[in-house]
């Protein structure tokens, strides 16, 4: 169960943006984030090969684009991928909920929020973040493939994080995959009509992101991507470390 979060801790990540502190709030906070990230790599580093999930945490069971997701997590699954979400309700729950159901793992790397998220009864494993930015590297750094449903400013914010990672190089270039078209259609003409016209992106932009309903086609684009392997990845997981305490994720 994700923890509450403390009046104190609260008032400590709102401060962090907030400008000027003393030096000791800023050793604390950057202690904070120092151990919150240690504690992401060590609980994500046996995953094996991830896809991400991205999408809104407002869509119920029984929504088209809640089934929709949860058709690609049973997918994914069948194909060896782990399923990642942000572990919370809604798409997030769908995709990890078909993973589960064919029988593959499915991980949630959740977020400590004022208002509760709890996370969903569908992740065999889930790592809890207080900070977005320590979250979305961890979301992003075990993935080969992304893939983004419908979703608010959240989503929006993961999947051009993302975009942006692989047009400046900072990663390399896997593939994303945006799902319901009828959602993103308006979206991709502003990117097309806007963006691309002004010059503020080139156009070989677009081909970082494919549009499909269909998840067939999703998974195909993600198997002639996944032929080139990382490179530098090593071809087996690492063995866990007793002296660690560390155990692989099944």
């Amino acid at each position: 169960m994700a923890k509450p979060v403390s009046e104190a801790r609260a008032r400590d990540e709102h401060g962090l943006l907030r400008g000027r502190r003393s030096r000791w709030s800023e050793l604390r906070s950057a202690l904070r984030i120092f151990f919150e990230y240690v504690h992401g790599l060590r609980a994500l580093h046996f995953v094996g090969p991830c896809v991400t999930v991205f999408g809104s945490a407002r869509f119920p069971e029984g929504h088209p684009y809640y089934e929709l997701a949860r058709k690609l997590g049973g997918a994914l699954a069948r194909e060896g991928w782990t399923v990642m979400t942000g572990g919370g309700p809604g798409i997030m729950e769908a995709a990890n909920r078909g993973a589960r159901e064919a029988g593959g793992r499915s991980l949630g790397c959740n977020i400590t929020l004022p208002e509760e998220q709890v996370p969903n009864p569908y992740v065999d494993r889930f790592v809890q973040f207080e900070h977005f930015f320590v979250r979305k590297v961890m979301l992003v750094k075990y993935s080969h493939a992304f893939v983004v449903l419908p979703g608010g400013f959240g989503t929006l914010d993961e999947v051009f994080e993302t975009l942006t990672l692989m047009q400046t190089r900072k990663i390399e270039h896997f593939p994303v995959v945006a799902m319901g078209s009828h959602y993103w259609q308006q979206l991709r003409a502003f990117v097309e009509e806007t963006l691309v016209a002004e010059g503020t992106i080139d156009r070989r932009d677009l081909d970082l992101l494919v549009l499909t309903d269909s998840v067939e086609e999703a998974l195909a684009h993600m198997r002639a991507a996944h032929a080139h392997r990382r490179a530098g990845e090593p071809r087996r997981l690492p063995r866990p470390s007793r002296v660690l305490g560390e155990r692989r994720t099944e």
